[in-house]
């Protein structure tokens, strides 16, 4: 009599399902590793061949130290500016969910992870670039804040929402006030994701070209010294580059591409170890 063995069918089964998932995810993250490694292969003979020149000079001279620095002014400036603002509209979404503004303010965060970009700078030009007459720092750093904003306030609502009840009202029944168990219970429970956000955020608003066209305007033969004076960026360089005909600029596009990606690996990755590490304790 003929026997089925279910058990090597099911094993059969397994590892034809891992297989295809291994496969699909190969699959997905292959664009990703072609982009790194075409970056490294074309960006690497750039850097070498000019040396530290090419981080630290002018344009002119070329190197792209002005627009590295303007990068990191703009994301610092953009996150001082909107995080306060995303933490307090994320925190009141979780606080007051049923209420008109609560409900008003998680949609209106939904729609702005979705809104394009492009849009926002010509917002900000309206209403800064043309009453000031120039591009500037802080036109690009409010628009970048426009953009961090969502992702900071939908991850910490959301983040604050897994919480268990329990601690909010432990922290009622020792006597605290709502400001207090919101900010020293619950916010320090959440610290994970509410960083998560912050950090998916930032990622966002430091590869962003289209806002800063309308906004930064680009500066690239000296260093940024005002907030109200033009400004450049490592995205809005490499736009720039790619559109020449010249080889030699699209050298450099690849050289400041690799610079970027170097640039907030080394700043994301020690990040979310110490985050990860800091949860384990």
């Amino acid at each position: 009599m003929f026997h089925i063995d279910y058990k090597k069918i099911r094993m059969i089964k397994e590892n034809i399902f891992l297989i295809v998932v291994g496969a699909l995810t190969l699959l997905a993250t292959l664009p990703l590793f072609h982009i790194v490694f075409s970056i490294v292969s074309k960006g690497l003979s750039t850097v070498m061949e000019s040396g530290l020149p090419f981080i630290t000079e002018t344009f002119s001279n070329g190197g792209i130290g002005p627009a590295i620095v303007g990068t990191l002014i703009l994301t610092i400036t953009a996150t001082a500016i909107g995080v306060p603002l995303a933490f307090l509209a994320g925190a009141y979404a979780y606080e007051f969910p049923n209420s008109f503004i609560g409900k008003s303010t998680k949609i209106l965060l939904q729609i702005m992870l979705e809104f394009p970009t492009i849009l926002v700078g010509t917002f900000i030009a309206g209403i800064v670039v043309f009453p000031m007459g120039s591009y500037s720092l802080l036109a690009g750093a409010l628009a970048l804040a426009m953009i961090l904003m969502p992702y900071v306030a939908v991850y910490t609502e959301e983040a604050m929402a897994e919480i268990p009840k329990i601690y909010k009202e432990g922290g009622y029944a020792l006597g605290c006030t709502r400001a207090q168990v919101i900010f020293k219970v619950i916010t320090k429970m959440a610290k994970k994701g509410i960083l998560t956000g912050l950090l998916i955020g930032i990622a966002k608003v430091s590869g962003e070209t289209a806002p800063l066209l309308y906004t930064a305007g680009g500066l690239y033969e000296s260093y940024p010294n005002s907030l109200f004076e033009p400004v450049g960026s490592l995205p809005l360089l490499i736009y720039s580059l790619v559109q020449s005909p010249s080889p030699e600029d699209h050298k450099m596009a690849w050289g400041a591409a690799l610079v970027m990606v170097i640039i907030f690996l080394g700043i994301f990755i020690p990040i979310r170890y110490s985050l990860k590490k800091d949860i384990k304790i």
